[in-house]
């Protein structure tokens, strides 16, 4: 909800800085996102003299201006065909940004002439789509004042967020009612006083049964003759345009004015183009309406329809009809004014994917006790704007039944909001928001306002009088400890590791990812996924179907990504969960990375290089290492799941039955298929596989060190070619384990000389 200063006035007698009432917004619950201060844009733009123009030499369409500025004079090419001596406009310097356009100007050469700045045009300005000339100021515009301040353009705009219970708040009026209640001005007196009619309405209403009872039991209207339908004034304009409306013309206008001013939406229809009267009644199969977005709707079953004798007119609460729609040849006119049901207009909506001013009201819920003071209020600023002369009203339905009383005790508001607020402010609180406050003994009988439906208890009440008597009144009261020893940690093991995973992984020069935790089903096929309760019943998207099976469908995703925009050389990981089934049981929690492209930096003296496996394996055990994990005693089995190349993957585990993490490069199939080229090399670390801490033992064992200093020796071994390394470390480690403290394979001897010297030293050991 846009909220202009000025206008707010129209409504709030206050003095106060726009900065003191975005502060009281945000504190009764109307959270502030932004402060708009249009003139800070518009800043250095001036009124400008146009002293002379003359046709460019080489461009019949250009015109070369001599501006005077009110600091100087300025050469300008201008393209507008009004620019002309003597006119008064909008001039823009070099250095300034346009706002409608986004461009940065600066000075240049049009065609061999000098251009130094830009006459301006309403839509480069960004107050309208007009740009077929620039702006016209009157001839006693102040030459060289800011163009903002002499237009009225520097309100400052206050965006605060409604809602969904606040509908009275979707009005400038709601929000003062609300700054008043808190003490931030006085409210100012609306004028309601009714219009006299001057002749019976040739156009009738009805409401057929259908609708009669809920979906519009009540809908105002009267028809209006001898208007003429010009421009809005300029301060209506300005004020749409400051809470992002176009103004269209006056009658439109003024019904999206009181839309905004008053939270009561109206349509006004073209008289001439009605057929007979208007029926409200509910859509009937095959209808349809042409709208006034330009589209056409098939009127979904259940929709509540504005209609003439000849068919659907309008979109009940929602949207009106092209072919009733007023124009600037618009005489007379039937102004309506309803009330419709929340639930309905909001489904109805929603089905057509339809969003207006109207129905984000109406959904809400708009005041029905307003509806024909509304009416009233539309019909004086359109005799006054427009002229011509109104008929007598013609009402069909009636208001609906006011909610009940409420019984509230003002004690409620410190047992529920530990708020002390007297009973005496409580009811003036109250009161000033327009609920109706009777004392009865011991308690308050409420009667909530029109305006503000959603109230069916005392805890409704103990909110509105704690958000005006201001949230910050709740004292801040420490939990109370269980007991007074040592508190537990508040981080389990796997969560502790999470973040230690995320710090280590970015200090080796990853990237971290935040992915969804769903796939598609083609991707979760590619990894292992079998289970069909794995699939989501209800996605948000046709790509995000299936709960992941691992960590690397999505990280592979990120990565075809960046390919696409020409990024390749990437390191990502992300640490999150997978899913082996539904069950509680069934999720792990793990850390995953993938490396694609260069893995040395571009230098004329560097050998560049894909990843392969080892690269996988070496993040893997330092992971393993930096969460405390046993990375030396790891066993390194050729293994691995069959998403990793034939014969470049492995799994990293304590045996068999424990496997901790799986590496290796991916397999060339899904590569492809996720849309990448050359190698990806790929790790997945478990967390809950890895060894931890356990009930009475310790992760580590205590510090043991030897007396004696250590001594590095240099083994050869002369075995098979099939033999793996990691046998052989795992055979010297096991050889001696109290006295063996590391092991590794630092060179490799191969070939028909290797083949020589071994068998000559095995003939040596049998002689």
């Amino acid at each position: 909800m846009k909220i202009p200063i000025r206008w707010l006035r129209e409504h709030l007698d206050t003095d106060a800085s726009p900065d003191v009432i975005a502060e009281a917004l945000t504190d009764f619950g109307l959270e502030v996102e932004e402060i708009i201060v249009p003139a800070l844009e518009l800043q250095a733009f001036r009124v400008a003299r146009v002293i002379s123009a003359e046709r460019h030499p080489d461009a019949d369409r250009l015109t070369v201006c001599l501006v005077d500025t009110g600091s100087g004079e300025a050469q300008v090419v201008c393209g507008a065909p009004n620019a002309r001596a003597g006119m008064m406009g909008v001039f823009a310097p070099p250095g300034t940004h346009i706002p409608g356009t986004g461009v940065d100007l600066r000075e240049a050469e049009i065609r061999g002439v000098r251009s130094c700045g830009m006459l301006l045009s309403e839509r480069e300005i960004g107050i309208s789509d007009e740009h077929e000339g620039i702006i016209e100021l009157p001839e006693n515009a102040p030459l060289g004042a800011v163009y903002a301040e002499f237009a009225g353009l520097d309100d400052t705009v206050i965006d605060a967020g409604v809602t969904p219970n606040r509908p009275d708040a979707l009005g400038i009026r709601g929000i003062a009612r609300d700054l008043a209640a808190r003490g931030i001005g006085r409210m100012l007196p609306l004028q309601t006083a009714p219009v006299p009619g001057r002749f019976e309405s040739p156009v009738g209403v009805s409401l057929l049964a259908d609708v009669a009872n809920r979906a519009c039991p009540l809908f105002a209207g009267r028809h209006i003759r001898g208007i003429r339908n010009g421009s809005s004034p300029a301060w209506m304009q300005r004020r749409l345009r400051a809470v992002g409306l176009r103004p269209i013309s006056a009658v439109v206008d003024i019904t999206n004015y009181l839309t905004h001013d008053l939270c009561r939406p109206l349509h006004a229809f073209d008289a001439h183009r009605l057929n007979g009267s208007i029926h409200v009644r509910l859509a009937r199969p095959g209808e349809s309406l042409a709208a006034l977005d330009g589209k056409e709707y098939a009127m979904p079953e259940g929709a509540t329809v504005i209609a003439d004798d000849a068919g659907a007119q309008a979109l009940g609460g929602i949207i009106g009809g092209l072919a009733t729609g007023c124009g600037s040849e618009t005489r007379d006119i039937f102004l309506e004014a309803a009330y419709f049901d929340p639930v309905r207009t909001a489904a109805t909506g929603r089905r057509l994917n339809l969003q207006t001013d109207a129905r984000y009201r109406f959904e809400r819920g708009v005041d029905p006790a307003f509806t024909a003071t509304g009416m009233e209020i539309a019909t004086r600023m359109i005799l006054e704007t427009c002229g011509g002369e109104a008929s007598a009203p013609v009402i069909a339905g009636a208001v609906p039944e006011p909610a009940p009383q409420i019984r509230y005790l003002s004690r409620r508001t410190a047992e529920v909001a530990a708020i002390e607020v007297s009973p005496e402010e409580q009811r003036k609180i109250l009161r000033d928001l327009g609920f109706g406050v009777v004392v009865d003994q011991d308690a308050f009988l409420i009667q909530p306002p029109s305006w503000r439906p959603p109230m069916h208890g005392q805890e409704d009440i103990v909110e509105e009088v704690a958000r005006i008597a201001s949230f910050s009144r709740i004292p801040a009261v420490p939990l109370p400890r269980r007991s007074p020893g040592v508190v537990a940690p508040a981080l389990n093991l796997n969560q502790r590791r999470a973040g230690e995973a995320r710090r280590h992984l970015a200090s080796r020069g990853m990237f971290e990812c935040v992915c969804y935790s769903f796939v598609s089903e083609a991707e979760a096929s590619r990894f292992g996924w079998t289970d069909p309760a794995l699939r989501l019943e209800n996605p948000i998207s046709p790509e995000l179907v299936v709960m992941r099976p691992s960590l690397l469908p999505a990280l592979l995703r990120v990565a075809a990504r960046n390919f696409a925009r020409g990024y390749r050389d990437l390191a990502l990981f992300e640490v999150g969960p997978g899913f082996t089934g539904p069950a509680p049981n069934e999720q792990r929690r793990a850390a995953g990375g993938i490396r694609t492209g260069d893995q040395v930096p571009k230098a004329w003296n560097a050998t560049r290089r894909q990843p392969d496996a080892f690269d996988a394996k070496a993040d893997a055990l330092s992971l393993i290492r930096a969460l405390g994990g046993p990375a030396e005693r790891m066993n390194v089995a050729q293994e691995a799941p069959p998403w990793y190349h034939p014969g470049r993957g492995g799994t990293l585990g304590l045996g068999p039955k424990n496997p901790i993490a799986h590496f290796g490069e991916v397999h060339p199939d899904i590569v492809e298929a996720m849309d990448l080229e050359g190698r990806v090399a790929a790790f997945e670390v478990r967390f809950e596989n890895l060894p931890g801490i356990r009930r009475g033992g310790r992760l580590r064992a205590p510090l043991s060190v030897s007396n004696y200093q250590a001594v590095d020796r240099d083994f050869a071994f002369v075995v098979d070619e099939a033999v793996a390394a990691g046998e052989i470390v795992a055979a010297v480690r096991s050889s001696a384990k109290d006295l063996v403290e590391s092991a590794e394979v630092f060179d490799l001897f191969a070939g028909a000389r290797a083949e020589a010297e071994a068998i000559s030293a095995v003939a040596g050991a049998t002689r």
